[in-house]
């Protein structure tokens, strides 16, 4: 099997490579990045035979669709902005799709495209991230078990870094996005569009993370598409 990593030299995409890299049921991972460099040093830290390096500019379509032809799969590691504009080019490529996640509104246009998928018989795994992703799963697989369901809340965090630590574990616009966009709260039956960082809780974490004040953020959706 052979796996596209888009944004393979990124923060999440590299993971994403090195994890993929460790499965024998993929026999080659292409770290598919503008930047070259970065994507080098990955590919050397991880020191797999599998990783290929792949140049390639998402703005450019049919350079894209040629990178793609020939995969099995595409994982968009890349800023959520792509998601739209990644999917066309794997509807045209004829290769499944999966992403870390494209908050709200961007996961709503991109399952607008589930019947051009199942067309096309490929499918599209969408906010496949650490959250959205395996939050999702637990909450449907619970779920299932319950007799009723009232509410389904997630909690995210991680230890605070220094104050004088300028660090940024993803990608700093979906970053800010998170924190100024409208978050969306499905409740009493409706989707409802609540103050960003609104609705204080605070929660206690198992150690070393301890008590830490949970606000909403926009919500991310976990949806497959297509066949």
């Amino acid at each position: 099997m052979k796996i596209i990593v888009l944004g393979g030299a990124g923060k999440m995409g590299c993971v994403a490579v090195q994890d993929l890299a460790g499965d024998r049921r993929v026999k080659e991972v292409v770290i598919a990045d503008r930047d070259l460099a970065q994507a080098r040093v990955v590919a050397e830290t991880i020191a797999s035979q599998k990783i290929t390096i792949q140049p390639v500019d998402i703005a450019d379509h049919d350079a894209l669709v040629g990178v793609l032809q020939g995969a099995d799969a595409c994982l968009n590691g890349t800023v959520y902005y792509t998601n739209l504009p990644v999917m066309e080019a794997c509807l045209e490529a004829g290769v499944h799709y999966t992403d870390l996640g494209g908050l709200f509104h961007t996961t709503r246009k991109q399952l607008e495209l589930s019947d051009r998928f199942s067309a096309a018989g490929v499918c599209a795994v969408l906010g496949m991230g650490s959250a959205p992703g395996v939050p999702n799963v637990q909450a449907r697989y619970a779920a299932d078990r319950l007799d009723t369901l009232e509410s389904i809340r997630i909690y995210d965090a991680i230890k605070p870094p220094p104050a004088d630590d300028v660090c940024f574990t993803y990608a700093v616009p979906t970053i800010v996005d998170e924190l100024t966009l409208a978050p969306m709260v499905y409740r009493d039956g409706e989707f409802l569009a609540c103050e960003p960082l609104s609705e204080l809780e605070d929660y206690w974490f198992t150690l070393p993370i301890g008590l830490l004040p949970m606000r909403r953020w926009p919500q991310r959706v976990r949806a497959r598409v297509g066949a």
